[in-house]
């Protein structure tokens, strides 16, 4: 039976999400993730970002966990400011630690991908990764993205499918709000209906070992391709506020 709470931060932001399974927290810090979750979707996104700018100044990660991503981020966008936004306590303070050795400045907030504590049109760039199935109030998460970005801001998201989140491993180690859980083109209609733009040019779906319910095995042992038409398991995007 999936496990719902609800917290409330410091600043009174409240918000309902299910939280991650001791395995899934102990994953989330691992190098496998790091490298073949984290690393790969980001150099996905990259790519997926027409009219790319040299620096994106203000960059929010939403559901930073442990921090991972910042140093990437930093890397591959030059930003002045980064933000962390996470409803856990305990990742805020380990992730804080994990950014400081470092030597990275990074600005935390306990609260809710659904009320972020930050002005309008303030943010250049949202990196949403593998943590919108996490939360139930979906929709109003993606008006306060679109609400913190500047026009022209950049939505980059990566999320796992209805498909891959429904299978036996996953629901076997990992904890998520099933009822929520939406196809590729349930997401990518969703960001649209929140007044974001997508690019056919900045859509990816990739089909990666770890996201197929025989983890791959069939292709790298017996050389089975991938069935044509198979429903997607992960979606990559980047989208625009456009005004």
């Amino acid at each position: 039976m999936t496990h719902v709470v609800s917290l409330i931060g410091d600043d009174q932001v409240s918000d309902l999400y299910v939280p991650e399974t001791r395995f899934g927290m102990w994953f989330l810090k691992s190098d496998i993730w790091e490298q073949h979750v984290l690393n790969r979707a980001l150099k996905d996104l990259d790519r997926l970002i027409l009219d790319r700018r040299e620096c994106y100044p203000v960059i929010v990660d939403v559901g930073c966990g442990w921090g991972m991503a910042f140093r990437l981020l930093s890397e591959r966008f030059k930003p002045q400011r980064m933000i962390g936004i996470d409803i856990e306590p305990g990742m805020i303070a380990a992730a804080a630690a994990n950014v400081a050795g470092q030597g990275l400045q990074v600005e935390f907030h306990r609260s809710s991908g659904a009320r972020l504590p930050l002005q309008d049109e303030s943010v250049d760039m949202v990196f949403c990764h593998q943590t919108f199935h996490h939360l139930i109030d979906q929709h109003t998460a993606l008006r306060e993205f679109h609400r913190v970005l500047r026009p022209n801001g950049l939505l980059l998201f990566a999320e796992s499918t209805r498909k891959y989140i429904n299978s036996w491993i996953i629901r076997m180690l990992f904890r998520h709000p099933m009822e929520v859980q939406r196809s590729a083109a349930g997401y990518i209609g969703m960001i649209l209906d929140a007044g974001f733009t997508v690019d056919s040019g900045s859509l990816s779906f990739p089909y990666l070992w770890w996201s197929r319910a025989d983890l791959g095995l069939l292709e790298r042992v017996f050389g089975v391709q991938p069935a044509p038409g198979h429903e997607e398991t992960l979606v990559n995007l980047v989208a625009v506020r456009a005004h």
